[in-house]
């Protein structure tokens, strides 16, 4: 009896995979297989949020494959040799994984294939299933990626998607071959109070309720941050427990403005994609160097710190720092204010505030992570790089009766706006009755150090 192996890493879901499709459709019995690899651990991608996150995920996929007569297949170890040891196990054929776009997930297929092929096991990458068009598929003339959002846009949307696949009747699994147990979201220690239960089962009924109820006001509404009139579904795409190419042509199916808009926003994350996989060391690299001398000193490790912690002075700063640590999650609007706070106000190094982000975000993305936030420090694809968002005046718009701030900085609980987002305005007892922190600079002397450093850089 033939076997197929499925490799599952930024894909957990049994709907719409084509990994799973051909292995179903092409062998008799087919092992969906996924590695815990220590070599995440060592990059430093194996945050709290995340694996619990995980757990969640894992034990969904697992229970959805046993739905089906099989069950999911867990290994500690390296990818490479944990892989070949189940093809060996399992006399399989061939094995199946979805295409991936950063360095570590091209040098792994790379790994994978050399070894496979040395075995004699045919080995096949999808594409489109970790985003909604390849990476590589859409390219400008005279370049291997779009470097401007709007152009490459205008061609995603004009790619025809393929239709989403539903999910396989039956999966046999040999009985063969053994697995560990399934990692539980209940050990995982550092874990945010408020974070959101993860899993297919999950993703799929939020996308539902977000496309019948939802998308309809959220061109109006996404940047409202009391309102939350965002989908949350970034997690589950991160994790691939949704697909991209379902949720574009469901939204597209539904139709509207709305719906426009939050296609839009499934584009900026396959643009981003596609400039990782092109330019990987950007991860870590500047993107376009500005020639920034970052601050480093001790006050900026002071700077720094109060930021993390949602202590800078700034409430709609402080308010999404604070959600960020409650819900390993935060706003998109929260995302820009913050990352513009501490790359051009504070002049604080990008890759500081990613790396923190990186310790919290449930969707941590290298591609989404590190490029917005390239973006927001003007070393990225922002055609604007010196675009300073002034907190105050963003608080006023995006927070205009003040109900995020409250929320997350109850010790403003008794202030309204203006003043909840200028509470250093105050003065004598009514200033002292607050516990809350003078600013950490006054936002003309921020900018004003930034412009002078990007004129020398």
């Amino acid at each position: 009896m033939s076997v197929s192996v499925v490799l599952f890493t930024s894909d957990l879901r049994v709907h719409d995979h084509p990994p799973l499709r051909a292995a179903v459709e092409g062998a008799h019995e087919v092992v969906p297989l996924f590695i815990r690899d220590p070599a995440v651990d060592r990059a430093g991608f194996a945050a709290p949020n995340r694996l619990a996150f995980l757990a969640d995920c894992l034990a969904d996929l697992d229970r959805e494959l046993q739905d089906r007569g099989g069950r999911l297949v867990v290994r500690g170890g390296d990818t490479v040799a944990e892989v070949c040891a189940v093809v060996r196990q399992a006399q399989a054929d061939e094995v199946h994984v979805a295409a991936g776009c950063s360095a570590f997930a091209q040098a792994r297929q790379e790994r994978l294939r050399r070894a496979l092929e040395a075995d004699g096991c045919r080995f096949y990458v999808h594409d489109a299933v970790i985003t909604a068009v390849p990476p590589g598929d859409l390219t400008p003339q005279g370049s291997d990626h779009y470097a401007m959002f709007t152009p490459f846009y205008r061609r995603w949307c004009a790619e025809p998607l393929r239709k989403p696949f539903m999910a396989p009747r039956d999966v046999k699994v040999p009985h063969t071959v053994r697995s560990e147990d399934l990692p539980a979201r209940s050990a995982v220690e550092g874990v945010s109070p408020g974070l959101a239960a993860g899993g297919e089962s999950e993703g799929r009924r939020r996308l539902s309720s977000w496309l019948s109820r939802h998308v309809d006001s959220y061109g109006e509404g996404h940047d409202d941050l009391a309102g939350d009139g965002t989908s949350r579904l970034s997690p589950y795409l991160h994790f691939g427990a949704v697909s991209p190419v379902e949720a574009v042509q469901r939204a597209r199916a539904r139709g509207g403005a709305g719906a426009e808009a939050f296609i839009r926003q499934l584009c900026w994350r396959d643009f981003f994609h596609q400039v990782l996989a092109a330019r990987p060391e950007a991860a870590a690299e500047e993107y376009r160097s500005r020639r920034d001398d970052w601050r480093r000193d001790e006050d900026a490790e002071a700077d720094l710190q109060a930021w993390r912690e949602g202590r800078t002075g700034y409430p709609i700063v402080d308010a999404a720092m604070r959600q960020l640590a409650h819900e390993g999650w935060m706003h998109n609007r929260g995302r820009l204010v913050t990352a513009s706070f501490l790359t051009k106000t504070l002049y604080i190094d990008w890759r500081e505030g990613a790396r923190h982000f990186l310790s919290l975000l449930v969707d941590g993305d290298v591609a989404n992570n590190q490029l917005n936030w390239q973006w927001m420090a003007g070393t990225g694809n922002d055609t604007r790089p010196n675009r300073v968002l002034n907190p105050v005046r963003q608080g006023l718009r995006y927070d205009p009766d003040g109900r995020f701030v409250r929320r997350w900085v109850p010790e403003l609980d008794g202030l309204q706006t203006p003043a909840v987002h200028e509470p250093w305005t105050l003065t004598g007892l009514d200033r002292a009755r607050y516990d809350y922190p003078d600013p950490l600079i006054v936002l003309a002397d921020g900018l004003a150090r930034f412009r002078q450093a990007r004129e020398a850089g």
